[in-house]
């Protein structure tokens, strides 16, 4: 079994490198995201992004985070620091993050993400 934080690292390498076939094993069936901007997507609309060449990440710096252990869920806050592009159009941002883990067996899956951008409104 891979520590969270091992697990966390390995996520941000597969979200630079564009790598669906780790983020897919990384994440549970149920996945969902929350965009900074109030958006959800599920697991497959997470992995297409990816798949389609929509969105490029050149940099993802996942640094101070806080993990916590609640039974069989973990959470993980942290900032998310990113230079990346969605359909050609800058999508750079620093985001507190949350990740959710969940148990499955022995191991743990990526259950849901949120990012909030960090800093007052335009």
């Amino acid at each position: 079994m891979s520590t969270i934080e091992e697990l966390e690292e390995r996520w941000a390498r597969a979200e630079v490198a564009g790598d669906v076939s780790t983020l897919d094993t990384l994440a549970a069936e149920e996945f969902r995201l929350v965009g900074p901007f109030g958006f959800v997507l599920d697991k497959a609309q997470w992995l297409d992004r990816y798949r389609g060449g929509d969105l490029v990440t050149t940099r993802l710096d996942w640094r101070d985070t806080q993990v916590r252990e609640l039974g069989d869920t973990v959470l993980v806050i942290g900032i998310h620091d990113q230079a990346a592009t969605y359909r050609g159009t800058a999508s750079d941002g620093r985001f507190r993050s949350t990740h959710i883990w969940v148990r499955d067996g022995d191991d743990w899956r990526l259950a849901g993400t949120q990012l909030s951008p960090i800093g007052l409104p335009a």
